[in-house]
């Protein structure tokens, strides 16, 4: 079993990264193999509703040159997803919002390719706007039909500058639970 986690930090090393790697370790523990994958800071364009791959079929983005089609790949071959993303203006960064509209688009209009995949969101937050950010993420995962694990408290930690969210015990203690449930619904689900 595979979980790919998409980070849309800019901040590759951030403090995004460091919460999806608390859920990374408890999958690890469980035999989970994971990736983390780089969204932030990439050029990543929006999808323009052309419904194109309602048409085509072919699992696949028309819009090229970016990397929008290889990150469908990495979801559809997942047995898990993970989107990761800060709080940017109360809501996720523009690249993961590129990413949800293109991804959600093709996989939905290639036959619900993530249904009953196991989906998770994680949210760094300086200060206000996590619950947005975090409603925003798993309504992806809704609409795609995917499993949505719970945890001890939503699932976002705190923190400003990078390494700070290693303080939130409480963020630290959600992320942790969230990896020990996905491990176990993913078990679940993939006897």
């Amino acid at each position: 079993m595979k979980v790919v986690a998409f980070n849309g930090s800019p901040r590759k090393n951030g403090n995004t990264s460091l919460l999806v790697n608390y859920v990374f370790e408890e999958l690890k523990k469980e035999g989970i193999d994971t990736e983390m994958v780089q969204v932030g800071g990439k050029m990543l364009r929006g999808c323009t509703a052309c419904y194109q791959c309602y048409e085509n079929k072919d699992k696949r983005c028309v819009i090229d040159g970016d990397e929008v089609n290889q990150y469908i790949e990495k979801m559809i071959e997942a047995d898990g997803i993970i989107l990761a993303s800060p709080v940017y203006f109360t809501d996720v960064t523009a690249e993961m919002k590129a990413l949800i509209d293109r991804a959600g688009f093709v996989t939905r209009g290639n036959g619900s390719l993530l249904a009953r995949k196991v989906g998770a969101s994680v949210v760094a937050v300086r200060r206000g706007g996590q619950l947005h950010t975090f409603d925003t993420l798993n309504h992806f995962f809704l609409i795609s039909q995917m499993i949505v694990p719970g945890s001890v408290y939503w699932n976002f930690g705190i923190g400003r500058n990078i390494g700070d969210v290693h303080q939130d015990e409480e963020g630290v203690k959600t992320m942790k639970t969230l990896g020990q449930n996905m491990a176990w619904l993913l078990k679940k689900i993939n006897v």
